[in-house]
């Protein structure tokens, strides 16, 4: 069973959605108030958090960007439908997804077991070694670490399953429709802004490494040499 936590004001929300959750082995527990929700965050451990853009007290991109400051647990944003600069301003500060309100309590049950999977699996540990090795850095497929240069790096799950990904194929060009799909495990509603973001991320946290490559209007490949 993974536990969930949902930080939105909408009191009725988390009843249904938690008997509906239950039928994935989802246990959904639920705060209206952000300081409610970081305090539950601080005392018990989480699987993933929902997390609403309106709430009182502050928005859902400051909690997020305070939730970040103390876990990369994986944070799913609930967005107002069509607003693009929702996604790419809580993808900016470290939401591993989003989904636009009104949405399906299946699609959501979906995007939560794609970044549980994530979470449990990073892509290419089935067919890489268990740790792979560039000049620089190392990417501990197991323990779901990185070493840059020595010195250990935070990562996202999805900032790692992204490294993950293209680490497993150094050279290989992935446009960023496939990162999307290959990310999230299913077909999605595409938002290949999405991946730019994330590679913005992922190379600030590597620098002073220079490892991932844009190919303009291909995609990305991983350039780093083999230690």
């Amino acid at each position: 069973m993974h536990r969930v936590l949902l930080i939105d004001d909408d009191e009725g929300l988390a009843p249904p959605l938690a008997t509906y959750l239950r039928r994935f082995d989802l246990v959904l527990e639920a705060a209206t108030r952000p300081s409610a929700g970081l305090a539950l965050l601080r005392s018990q451990p989480f699987d993933a958090v929902i997390l609403d853009v309106m709430l009182p007290e502050m928005d859902g991109f400051a909690l997020c960007r305070a939730i970040r400051r103390e876990s990369d647990v994986p944070i799913v944003m609930l967005t107002a439908r069509g607003e693009v600069m929702d996604r790419i301003v809580g993808l900016e500060l470290g939401a591993d997804d989003y989904l636009p309100k009104p949405f399906e309590p299946r699609e959501l049950a979906a995007r939560l077991q794609t970044i549980l999977r994530r979470q449990r699996a990073p892509i290419g540990a089935a067919v890489a070694p268990d740790v792979l090795r560039f000049d620089g850095l190392e990417i501990d497929l197991a323990r779901r670490s990185v070493r840059r240069q020595g010195a250990p790096v935070e990562l996202t799950g999805t900032e790692f399953a992204l490294l993950a990904l293209l680490a497993a194929e150094p050279q290989k060009v992935f446009s960023r429709d496939e990162i999307l799909n290959r990310l999230r495990g299913q077909e999605a509603e595409l938002f290949t802004r999405a991946v730019d973001i994330l590679v913005s991320r992922l190379r600030k946290k590597l620098e002073p490494l220079d490892c991932i490559k844009t190919l303009r209007n291909a995609g990305y490949a991983f350039a780093a040499a083999r230690a």
